[in-house]
């Protein structure tokens, strides 16, 4: 019989839906054999299992029948009879496992106990309880209680006592002894049998604890893998790739709902342009970017930007974060790279946003000897490829979110991959004022606050906040005004956030004692001091000595201008203000404490970096010695190198020092003023000061903080917390004024 090579898995059914034409089906075996199928048994068998067989037309106006295959499970139908019979076989696994462990514990612990010949002669033998002896394989010794033993509370129908003996010959002889001691006449003595057993039930039993936790490993890593893993139908049987991106295909987020980072903005507009109309570029033979790393601090907007970029272009976005491509299971992070931007060319045009990806993209080859990923290494190789491997009608575009753009491997910076880098930093005044605007929309502020100033003012407040900053003292403002059952979000809730977002949640149950709550007044007004006496420090806008955060007994608030370049000047100056807690307590206490430990923290690092970063040491010189080396651990410089380094920073901080001593030993009488006004108060404003003290000896800075510092709310009705009666109430909530 000449056989042919290719199958026919066709099924002929007229109209009655019956076969007609039974044919034999040819299949392939591996070792070229042929094997001859029945159609009508096939089809019997599909119906046994529940399968539904797929009809279509052959042309001819006749029904054919795909027949199913029990490997590829084409049917959407029989794939859910397959995982449905497969989910009964976990559930009959569970109930196998859980049920032999159960018999396991009652057999083993409530069925059989072992005992001592000196335990079976006095709690047994002794009292009559024994109605004979078997000795099974010539070691073992199995009672066997009579009836009256049988209804002992302490016994049991179901207890069964055995116990080991070494020598059969000993044992007759102990056993003897025992009966002749009890005084057992020779014809009531307890009958011994002899039996040879196999212990195949023994042996099983006793590996039945292994096996169960196996069973259970397996169970549960399969059961880990089909319903979360990512294998793609590999080890333990898991059926499909698990997709961990998060895709949307229609981004509602533009350029408008992102401020704060105009340069950016305008950078990235350039994707959009060519999202929306690439043949603008291809017909001169330009190529656009393929991504970009936006690289900057925490809170900044990297996702929101990438996101509102595909929002703009009005196309897919595909958003995952670094950390979801590596997992223990070798391959899973390279598969899902493939999935990834397979999905992504089938949707094009559209934007990949990886977040993070300096959890996939440090540099290959470090930190090997202190317990390398290979994992991440092959995730990292499959995203060159893919991103190495676009074509030049892909129009994918990939942006990339990291705040470690300085350990990335350079083979994803390269052009043809990252091609751009785009910084978005923390916004500067009117960055923040932008950012403002966007939040105060979703605010119900009071109705006469001018909207403008009131931006103004919260963008002086908040120097060096970022975006998600910004955000969350606009929810805490609010969340303020709502427990506190105001109908409005007032100027006031909006301090108390900053306050709170800075200098972290007022501790009001932390009751200092009074000698502790003097040193901190004194501490406090050291820093008030040296801050509004010193040209270069930076404007304060508050002082408390109610504890706050972890910690923080005390609290000063400044106004830092948005610089960019230090003086020397400038530096001294703030160091020699931060030291003023110290030396204020050593001037008015005999002992000092240890609330300077966080000031020196400070004041150490700024003198490491005059020496060590800026060049501002005229001893060690105009170098740059980079202390953040990663796993390099060896010193950039010599031992001698290192002294003078040392002795430099001293150096600059004695004189620091020196300097503080002597202005507040100058100020002494100002220093009580303001340690006895903040232990009447406990916290005094600029105000105050400005009371006690006068104005600062110095010219305004003429920026927009001093425009803030002078300048009220214009329109802004008087805030309702501080307007009193005649009597000395509050007109808000009834209360005595404090101050």
């Amino acid at each position: 019989m000449e056989h042919n090579n290719e199958t026919d898995d066709i099924y002929d059914e007229d109209d009655n839906n019956t076969i007609q034409n039974q044919k034999t089906v040819k299949r392939e075996l591996k070792d070229g054999e042929m094997k001859e199928v029945d159609d009508q048994k096939k089809l019997e068998d599909g119906k046994k299992f529940g399968f539904k067989l797929e009809v279509e037309n052959d042309g001819d106006g006749k029904k054919k029948h795909k027949p199913f295959d029990f490997r590829t499970r084409e049917s959407e139908d029989n794939k859910t009879k397959f995982l449905e019979m497969e989910l009964r076989l976990d559930t009959l696994l569970l109930w196998v496992v859980a049920g032999g462990f159960l018999v396991y514990t009652l057999m083993g612990e409530n069925w059989e106990k072992e005992i001592t010949f000196q335990e079976f002669e006095s709690t047994l033998l002794s009292k009559g309880l024994v109605e004979r002896l078997v000795v099974v394989n010539r070691d073992t010794v199995h009672v066997i209680l009579n009836d009256f033993g049988k209804n002992q509370p302490n016994h049991g129908p179901n207890v069964e006592y055995y116990f080991t003996i070494g020598s059969l010959e000993k044992f007759e002889e102990k056993l003897k002894s025992a009966q002749e001691a009890y005084n057992i006449p020779e014809d009531k003595r307890i009958p011994v049998m002899y039996v040879q057993s196999p212990n195949i039930l023994k042996g099983l039993w006793s590996i039945l604890p292994t096996v169960l936790l196996f069973a259970f490993i397996f169970w549960s890593t399969k059961k880990m893998l089909t319903s979360g893993g990512g294998l793609g139908g590999g080890m333990f049987g898991s059926k499909k790739t698990f997709k961990k991106f998060n895709a949307d295909e229609n981004v509602k987020v533009t350029f408008n709902d992102v401020a704060g980072c105009n340069e950016a903005k305008e950078e990235i507009m350039e994707f959009v342009s060519f999202l929306k109309n690439p043949q603008k570029y291809e017909r001169l033979g330009a190529k656009i970017p393929r991504g970009a790393i936006l690289n900057g601090p925490p809170g900044t907007g990297k996702t929101l930007l990438a996101k509102a970029t595909a929002g703009e272009a009005g196309v897919p976005f595909y958003s995952v974060s670094g950390s979801e491509f590596v997992e223990m299971f070798v391959g899973v992070g390279a598969s899902r790279v493939r999935e990834l931007f397979k999905t992504a060319r089938e949707n094009a045009p559209s934007i990949v946003f990886v977040d993070e990806i300096d959890a996939i993209g440090k540099s290959r080859g470090k930190g090997r000897g202190m317990g390398g990923n290979d994992e991440r290494e092959n995730t990292l190789n499959q995203l060159l490829v893919e991103m190495d491997g676009f074509k030049s009608d892909d129009h994918v575009v990939v942006f990339a979110g990291t705040n470690r753009v300085d350990v990335l491997d350079p083979a994803l910076l390269r052009p043809g991959r990252f091609d751009r880098k785009i910084y978005i930093g923390n916004p500067e005044l009117d960055g923040r004022k932008d950012i403002f605007a966007v939040h105060l929309k979703e605010i119900k502020l009071f109705p006469e606050l001018n909207l403008e100033d009131l931006k103004g003012r919260l963008a002086a407040l908040t120097p060096g906040f970022s975006g998600a900053d910004i955000a969350n003292v606009c929810n805490e403002a609010a969340l303020i005004a709502a427990r506190n059952d105001e109908e409005y979000v007032h100027l006031k809730h909006f301090e108390q956030a900053i306050e709170r977002v800075i200098g972290g949640l007022e501790k009001k149950t932390k009751l200092l004692s009074a000698d502790e709550k003097k040193v901190v007044a004194y501490h406090e007004a050291g820093h008030a001091i040296c801050g509004w006496y010193l040209e270069y420090a930076d404007p304060l806008l508050k002082v408390s000595i109610v504890p706050r955060g972890q910690g923080a007994l005390g609290y000063a608030q400044y106004l830092p201008p948005d610089i960019y370049l230090y003086s020397t000047q400038k530096l001294l100056d703030r160091m020699t203000m931060t030291l003023g807690g110290r030396v204020s307590e050593e001037l008015h206490f005999e002992t000092v404490t240890s609330g300077a430990a966080d000031d020196f923290e400070k004041v150490t690092g700024m003198a490491q970096k005059m020496v060590l970063g800026c060049g501002l040491s005229p001893k060690v010189g105009l170098v740059s010695y980079d202390m953040d080396r990663g796993n390099d651990f060896t010193k950039p410089f010599s031992d001698k190198t290192a002294a003078l380094i040392d002795e430099e920073i001293q150096r600059i901080i004695k004189e620091c020092y020196s300097r503080c001593r002597n202005l507040l030993t100058e100020k002494s009488a100002d220093v009580e003023k303001v340690a006895q006004r903040l232990l009447e108060k406990e916290v005094i404003t600029r105000e105050d000061m400005i009371e006690l003290l006068g104005k600062r000896p110095f010219p305004n800075r003429n920026d927009a903080f001093d425009k803030y510092l002078e300048n009220k709310l214009e329109g802004q009705e008087e805030d309702p917390s501080k307007r009193k009666n005649s009597d000395g109430k509050d007109d808000a909530n009834g209360k005595e004024d404090n101050a």
